[in-house]
């Protein structure tokens, strides 16, 4: 089993996180303001199975995107652990190759996440400006990664997504991993409708895979109905091979254990064929993080 996204913070370095608690996409965190290193992260899925995982960027200071990776592969030369690193770059920038060629020189670099992600909800807004998948500079850089071989973490909502389309569309050489599945964060019939067309659209762009992750951010719960219909949905548009299980630890530790949450997704998978089931959980990851 492959756990394609976990973070493991060092609270020392990382200062800000010891001031006030500021508003989050995922509600009150004071529980997680502390370090979660890589111990604490495999007594977490101790006994599971999980035998690999992939480190997502933890939103370090920007003028300090190389040191996070360097850390990281630090504790994994250490440890074993992670597998492979996604960091980040800002590719708003002229040219995002200087940033990205500072990062080539760690073996586990595996792709780069910028979160581009706007909504309505100051809330749950992190990017500045809705419309920044379809921003020509930023569909520029982002094709350089092409040429690293490396992937980028797409981070959108809804109604962000027929942006998303032009910039898979606009990188055919670049493969994209959409983050948690599309971040559903109206479940009522209207915000269903509106997510069901964006992520059929997505789809259609063969360069692009879906992360079944972080299904409990907007509802604050481990819910296994709620995840049952989240995975039945996004394979059933998706399809299994291009379904990848994500922890999202430490988030998902605010209201549930790593037991809970993974048997939670075992249990939506249940009645899938062995076959896809594997593809969810180690396939998928394994060939797009070239773990």
């Amino acid at each position: 089993m492959i756990d394609a996204h976990h973070h493991i913070w060092q609270q020392k370095d990382l200062p800000w996180l010891l001031g006030p608690e500021q508003p989050r996409i995922f509600g009150p965190y004071s529980a997680i303001k502390r370090d979660y290193l890589i111990d604490e992260y495999l007594n977490d899925l101790k006994g599971l199975g999980i035998t690999k995982s992939v480190y997502v960027q933890a939103n370090w200071a920007p003028n300090w995107f190389e040191d996070e990776v360097a850390w990281v592969q630090s504790v994994a030369d250490a440890s074993g652990w992670p597998h492979g690193i996604v960091g980040y770059a800002d590719f708003t920038v002229d040219d995002v190759r200087p940033q990205l060629d500072r990062l080539k020189k760690y073996p586990l670099m595996r792709g780069l996440r910028q979160q581009l992600h706007w909504h309505e909800n100051p809330l749950y807004r992190f990017a500045a400006t809705p419309d920044l998948p379809s921003n020509a500079v930023l569909q520029r850089n982002v094709a350089h990664l092409g040429d690293y071989g490396w992937t980028f973490d797409l981070q959108v909502f809804s109604g962000q997504m027929d942006a998303a389309v032009e910039l898979a569309h606009a990188c055919p050489d670049v493969t994209f991993i959409l983050q948690h599945a599309g971040m559903l964060e109206d479940s009522s019939e209207e915000g269903w409708a509106a997510w069901r067309k964006g992520m059929k659209r997505l789809s259609k762009c063969k360069n692009v895979v879906t992360k079944l992750s972080a299904f409990g951010t907007f509802i604050q719960r481990n819910d296994p109905e709620f995840i049952a219909e989240m995975v039945a949905e996004t394979v059933a548009i998706f399809g299994a091979k291009r379904c990848m299980f994500g922890s999202n630890f430490p988030i998902e530790k605010l209201w549930t254990s790593y037991g809970e949450l993974f048997a939670a997704f075992q249990k939506a998978t249940a009645n899938l064929p062995k076959t896809q089931q594997k593809a969810i959980f180690h396939d998928t990851a394994a060939r797009v993080y070239q773990l």
